[in-house]
This record gives structure tokens, C-alpha cells and sequence, in this order.
């Protein structure tokens, strides 16, 4: 088992392990046991009773955190003509069709985000073995297949915020809620909107208790645990 340092030590004194702490407890925990002289990311792990075996109790979806993600995202448009002109309007970072599915192909997948016009995903389709274990497939359910004159605002959503979340292998959900450096108020509002987001992606074939424990933690800090039915209350925020 790894061994935690001393600071680690100090912060995780400052969390009761057997408690679900409400929600903006919990928030002000994971922030205020982020140790380090770095910008840490802060992250939100959900343990669902989803049998994900089952095509019907599998989770997707996308959110938009009002507050962003607190990280730069390179984005990657295979896009051709108008689309290629657009996505490059809009500020993406790579576009082309080609040329950069071929470049993909050969290993590189240096960006964090990858969308497609419908026109090129019978190129692009090709590309699952790449792009497929590093989540980065463009796909009709992460939204991330669109025509071309909605590339513009689907990159400026990604810009600003738009985060994809799915269960796991174990039925896990885990998702970026902000950074360390946020403000207590920006993370619970992300928080919030996740919540409202996952509940709406609640499948259509979920039996049982739908979300079983909730927990927030940053990058080197504690798990902090959060009171499940406080959690789902929560609601995004109007502004």
C-alpha cells in the first residue's frame, strides 16, 4: 500500500472517514484539503447500483459547469470545407479531415477533446482503436457529432465548460467539478449542476437505489463522503 507524506497526514486528520458530510461541508473540505503549491483539480466520484452489463442501466451524458473546469481544452475538429472554415472561426485548436485522421491513426492523440461532422465519421469511424480506450471517440450520446453549422457553439460550450461523465466498468461515474483555486460558491454551483444533469441521465432500466455513495476529492487531498439525498436536492444555480 502507498505510503501518504506528512502533509497528507495533516489535511486527512481534518476528515471524519465515517461521516456524509451536506454538501457545501464537504465542498469546503475537498478544497480546504488540497495541499500543495499547485492548482489542484477537483473531482466528484459517484458508486452507483447500476448493473452496467445491462444496455439499459448504462450512464451518459454532458454538462455544462457554469463556472468552467479551471483547465485549458484542446480541442480537435475533423471537419472538412464549411465545417473545416467554422471550427477554425470558432478557435479550434486542430481541424482537418484527412490529413488528421492519418496523423491520429499513427498514434498521436494530443488533445483533449475530439468532434466530428457526420459527413467524415465514415473516415473517423476507423479510429475507434485509437480514440476508443482514451474516451475521445466522437459520438452521437457525448454530443460530439454535429453538422456543421453547429460546430461554432458546441467549441465555445467546450471552451467554457461542457463535460462529458459515464459509468465505468464498476458502475462508477467520475467527473471534474473545478479546481482548487475556485471559490467554494463556483464549485457548489458546478456541483449542483452535475447532480441535476446525472439525475436526468438516470437510465430507463436503473432498478434499485440509483446512486449509492457520493464523494468529492482533489487531485493529492482525502476522499471527503457527501450525504446522498442532501447531494440530490441540490439544484443548478438561475444564474
Amino acid at each position: 500500500m502507498a505510503q501518504h507524506g506528512k502533509k497528507y497526514q495533516e489535511v486527512v486528520k481534518l476528515v471524519d472517514v465515517t461521516k456524509e458530510y451536506p454538501p457545501q461541508e464537504a465542498v469546503g473540505l475537498a478544497k480546504k484539503t488540497a495541499y500543495g503549491k499547485f492548482n489542484q483539480t477537483v473531482e466528484a466520484h459517484f458508486k452507483t447500483g447500476l448493473d452496467v452489463k445491462q444496455a439499459d442501466q448504462q450512464v451518459r451524458g454532458v454538462v455544462l459547469l457554469p463556472h468552467g473546469t479551471g483547465k485549458t481544452v484542446r480541442i480537435l475538429v475533423f471537419a472538412d470545407g464549411d465545417g473545416a472554415r467554422l471550427a477554425q472561426e470558432a478557435g479550434a485548436d486542430f481541424v482537418g479531415s484527412d490529413d488528421l485522421i492519418k496523423q491520429v491513426e499513427g498514434g498521436w492523440t494530443d488533445f483533449d477533446v475530439a468532434i466530428a461532422t457526420p459527413q467524415l465519421m465514415g473516415k473517423v469511424g476507423r479510429l475507434g482503436k485509437v480514440l476508443g480506450p482514451r474516451g475521445l471517440m466522437p459520438s452521437p450520446k457525448a454530443g460530439t457529432i454535429v453538422p456543421p453549422e453547429q460546430l461554432p457553439q458546441l467549441i465555445n460550450e467546450t471552451r467554457l465548460g461542457r463535460v462529458e461523465f459515464k459509468t465505468d466498468k464498476t458502475g462508477g461515474i467520475h467527473s471534474i467539478i473545478g479546481k482548487s483555486g475556485f471559490t467554494e460558491e463556483q464549485l457548489m454551483d458546478n456541483f449542483a449542476a452535475l447532480m441535476d444533469a446525472i439525475a436526468k441521465a438516470k437510465p430507463s432500466g436503473a432498478k434499485g437505489v440509483y446512486l449509492k455513495k457520493i464523494s468529492l476529492a482533489s487531485t493529492m487531498g482525502p476522499g471527503v463522503r457527501v450525504d446522498v439525498n442532501a447531494a440530490q436536492n441540490l439544484r443548478p444555480s438561475a444564474n
